[in-house]
């Protein structure tokens, strides 16, 4: 006599009826969408803005298919920073000398390359990885309220504050 038939246990055995969406290269829409930068504090908009650029704001979002929007940043050299940092928050850069350390304060960046200011801080919350260096490039950063993209009819992105 054999024994009778064990029962399933776990929930390795259930069979889901739904399958997870993956995004294909051919079924991304790419909008195009435009930010004041005048007030804002820098590191909140540069989080939406990697929100924006890397699709998550989109039911359709997959981690490994770039399916961000492009984002087109006015007025950058308006923007804001909290507490000291105006003074003390550094930038740094290495010119791959031995002893070509260099670098500048916020206020130095501001008055030169403003729009430096905000790519580096979305390059900064972005992943470290060949996708999200293809997605940076789809950032666009002025300094004054003009952009050549009008052509491509930008849409306001609501930032929360």
């Amino acid at each position: 006599m054999s024994a009778p038939p064990r029962a399933k246990r776990g929930l390795f055995h259930v069979q889901t009826p739904m399958k997870t969406y993956v995004a294909k290269p051919t079924d991304r829409e790419r909008n195009w969408l435009v930010v004041d930068a005048e007030g804002e504090t820098l590191g909140r908009l540069a989080t939406q803005i990697a929100d924006a650029l890397r699709g998550k704001r989109k039911p359709q979002y997959t981690p490994h298919i770039d399916t961000g929007d492009f984002v087109v940043v006015v007025n950058a050299e308006k923007v804001h920073v909290t507490g000291n940092k105006r003074a003390d928050k550094r930038y740094y850069r290495h010119s791959g000398y031995p002893g070509g350390l260099r670098w500048r304060t916020f206020e130095d960046m501001q008055s030169r390359r403003p729009e430096e200011i905000i790519r580096l801080a979305v390059k900064g919350m972005m992943p470290r990885n060949r996708l999200a260096r293809k997605q940076l490039t789809k950032l666009k950063v002025y300094s004054g309220p003009e952009h050549p993209h009008a052509a491509q009819k930008p849409q306001p992105m609501d930032v929360t504050r």
